[in-house]
This record gives C-alpha cells, sequence and structure tokens, in this order.
C-alpha cells in the first residue's frame, strides 16, 4: 500500500487538473459564442468635420528632451473629446495637468522609441490612458493624434 499512495496521489491531482482545466476552457469557449449576436449592429457616431472641430483641442509647439538629453522633441497634438463641455473641462486642465503628463511620458522615451508610425501609436495610445483618468467623472478622451513631430539632435 505504501508504494501505491504516491501513484493514487498522482493520479487524482492529474485527474483534477484536467477537469479544472477542461471547465475553464468550455466556459470561455462557449461563454463569447453566447454573448455575440451577429444581427446585433453597433452604433459609430461619425462627426461632421465642423463638428470635429467643436470637440477638438489643440496643443501646439510642445518641447521636450528625450531620455538621452542629446535629442529634442517638437510636437503639436490634436485631443478630440466627446461633447463641447468636455473640451471646455480639458482647456482648463491643459497647462495644470495634460501637459505635465505629456513631458513626463516623453521624458522617458528614446528617440528609437518614437521612430516610425509604431513610435508614434504608442505614445497616442499612452497619453490617451494617462489623461483620459484626470478628466471629470463622465468625460471622455475619445482620440489623441500627432499632427506635428519633429526629433533633432542637437
Amino acid at each position: 500500500m505504501k508504494k501505491m499512495l504516491p501513484w493514487i496521489v498522482t493520479t487524482l491531482l492529474a485527474i483534477t487538473l484536467i477537469a479544472i482545466v477542461s471547465i475553464i476552457l468550455f466556459k470561455s469557449f462557449f461563454s463569447e459564442a453566447a454573448d455575440a449576436d451577429p444581427n446585433k449592429t453597433i452604433e459609430v457616431k461619425h462627426l461632421s468635420a465642423t463638428e470635429r472641430v467643436e470637440v477638438t483641442s489643440e496643443l501646439k509647439d510642445f518641447k521636450r528632451n528625450l531620455l538621452d538629453t542629446d535629442y529634442v522633441v517638437v510636437m503639436n497634438f490634436a485631443f478630440q473629446l466627446d461633447s463641447k463641455k468636455t473640451k471646455e473641462d480639458f482647456d482648463k486642465l491643459l497647462d495644470i495637468e495634460v501637459k505635465p503628463i505629456i513631458n513626463r511620458t516623453i521624458a522617458d522615451m528614446t528617440a528609437d522609441d518614437l521612430k516610425g508610425s509604431k513610435g508614434e501609436d504608442m505614445l497616442e495610445s499612452k497619453l490617451l490612458n494617462l489623461i483620459n483618468p484626470i478628466l471629470p467623472e463622465g468625460k471622455k478622451l475619445v482620440k489623441v493624434e500627432i499632427t506635428n513631430f519633429i526629433i533633432t539632435q542637437i
């Protein structure tokens, strides 16, 4: 019996692990299919050019050294918000909260981090995720775009 005890324990553990994994996989595969309705349409709100200008705030000529102090960036940003009221609140926070966030984010980056469209996309998404929490409850930053980008070595 002493020789069989480790084998019995190992077999029971293996069966338990297989059962747990199969239950998790079963739930993950079949719950997504039940939630997804192929006939359900998603509403996409398309804004006209005038409406987009009304909810977009700009930050021009933002200058900052990178982590490698031999490089300087000059950038312009466009921030699209969800409403005119949010834009007004955002403009009030631009100098006191948004610029420092951008400043700290760019200060931790190198010239290689900002290379190409992947680098710009990464910066835009990072700023979107860092700026949204500072906005008042229920207000949202929809999109961050880099409208001008110059990086130069000093």
